[in-house]
């Protein structure tokens, strides 16, 4: 893979932008945007870039950070779920303690903004109590988010708890947007001020990045990501106006700004050291860049990943058709096609060949992979396995040099497992899921010395590319994303049945 960016000169600017930052106050507020941790999106438009930066970075300034996580009750009541991961918010809230936990990161409390004693949120604050996590919960705030004179008194923020911290920066992040990191770190910022403190406030946003151009590749990849939120980059006219420099921010920070600077202003009862809204944030992930056209392919390629992405959404009910068009309009701008990623034509082939051969008139899930060498290799489903753990296992003999008529898995051990599924599990599909071929693959490495060489070519398939012609199950798309493989699936259901496709 061709690396465009360089991550140790990041970390060494962006850790001297915050401390300078902190410099200025007794303590500054960081609304951390975006993942914390496991940043997949910035690992694959930024080549080089590393998923847990931002923990990483965090955890060199550990004895200067605490940590609070925000979190929406509404969230937790529909059981919103993390994408990524395919976990509830509330489920993140627990991993992302655990996780802050191994950077040895202090986590200072959970906050669990717009309460209105919602049951199962009542029944969540419970188990953090229990279990020796700090919980504070803040109701809507009255006047939010017009009426500065009553969101700035006791009425407003007064009635929040204040959240008592000990280190000079306040890392403030949730599992998702929309969670109340910006009103938590205002609240906070209303409290230190009545308490004589001088606070500050600060954004640490990745995307859009400020300092390349508004139509750059990087930057309308961020665009198609937050699809589903409607987020639009904009050159922020405040700053252009300030300055005189062209910058880029989006629509809800620009749209946003005025608000929020004169709640700062009413706050500290001074003129607002921030003129424009980048003014307010301290990234510099642009900074990092070393190769442009190396970071425009790869968002290219992000683009439409994304695409195919919002397209599986919308066949599931999870977006509506305005979010998938947005999505198409997006490719369109940059004239990409779905057939711009090279395993999306070698696995719709593959799909028609079977038809022709196999199925006729059924569907016939087949999947393409790009190995890291270029090489493509195609895999089908059949009654002992998906089409992914086809794939998988082809990938690996081809990896180890092992020729495709030798068997790496023993029948023997297979014909156990699916009599399991059927017979014990009473389970309607017996097909072997990706994860369940890999441990039967691990079981036959005990005694089989190719098996264990395949086995050990496993690790080779992280940054690989897969398209499948069918939208995979939930656990094959955990296992796939478990060995670091980037897949997109053309949004059609493997069959007709409305339960078992799920």
């Amino acid at each position: 893979m061709k690396i465009g960016f360089d991550h140790k000169k990041y970390l060494e600017e962006q850790s001297k932008f915050i401390l300078e930052r902190v410099n200025d106050y007794d303590k500054l507020y960081l609304e951390f945007g975006g993942k914390l941790l496991f940043d997949l999106h910035a690992k694959r438009v930024l080549p080089g870039f590393d998923e847990n930066a931002k923990i990483k970075l965090l955890h060199k300034l550990k004895e200067k950070v605490e940590v609070v996580i925000c979190v929406y009750a509404g969230d937790i009541e529909r059981n919103k779920i993390r994408g990524d991961f395919g976990i509830t918010y509330d489920m993140d809230v627990l991993r992302l303690i655990d996780d802050l936990r191994s950077y040895e990161l202090d986590v200072n409390s959970v906050v669990i903004t717009r309460y209105d004693n919602q049951p199962a949120t009542t029944v969540f604050m419970n188990k953090l109590e229990r279990r020796g996590i700090k919980v504070y919960t803040h109701r809507a705030t009255k006047g939010y988010p017009t009426d500065v004179d009553i969101i700035v008194s006791d009425e407003g923020y007064g009635k929040n708890p204040y959240i008592e911290t000990t280190k000079p920066i306040v890392v403030v992040t949730a599992p998702g947007p929309g969670s109340g990191k910006l009103a938590t770190c205002l609240s906070q910022l209303y409290h230190e001020y009545k308490r004589g403190k001088v606070a500050g406030y600060s954004k640490f946003e990745t995307f859009p990045v400020w300092n390349v151009p508004l139509k750059h590749p990087l930057n309308i990849a961020y665009e198609s990501a937050t699809v589903d939120l409607k987020d639009v980059n904009m050159i922020d006219s405040f700053h252009l106006e300030a300055y005189n420099d062209v910058v880029v921010n989006y629509n809800r920070d620009i749209e946003t700004f005025p608000v929020l600077k004169r709640i700062i202003e009413k706050i500290t009862g001074e003129e607002s050291v921030y003129k424009s809204p980048t003014d307010m944030g301290v990234n510099r992930v642009g900074f990092g860049i070393t190769d442009d056209e190396v970071v425009k392919e790869a968002s290219k390629q992000e683009i439409i990943r994304r695409y195919f992405k919002t397209g599986c959404e919308y066949k599931r009910g999870y977006a509506d058709l305005e979010t998938f068009n947005r999505a198409k309009l997006i490719m369109e701008e940059l004239n990409l096609k779905a057939e711009d990623r090279k395993v999306v034509i070698p696995a719709r082939e593959k799909g028609l060949k079977l038809k022709e051969e196999l199925c006729k008139n059924e569907k016939c899930p087949a999947v393409a992979l790009e190995l890291q060498d270029g090489t493509i290799l195609t895999g089908k489903g059949s009654s002992t396995m998906h089409a992914v753990a086809a794939v998988i296992l082809n990938a690996i003999k081809y990896l180890a040099n092992i020729t495709d008529e030798i068997h790496l898995i023993s029948p023997v051990i297979l014909e156990p497992i699916i009599n399991l599924k059927s017979k014990t599990f009473g389970s309607k599909i017996t097909a072997l899921a990706c994860e369940e071929i890999l441990i039967a693959l691990s079981i036959s490495a005990a005694t089989n010395p190719m098996a264990q060489a395949a086995m050990e070519k496993l690790c080779m398939l992280k940054g690989c590319q897969l398209h499948s012609t069918t939208m995979l199950n939930t656990n094959d798309e955990q296992t796939l994303r478990k060995l670091g493989i980037d897949v997109t699936c053309d949004p059609e259901y493997p069959s007709n049945s409305l339960f078992y496709n799920n």
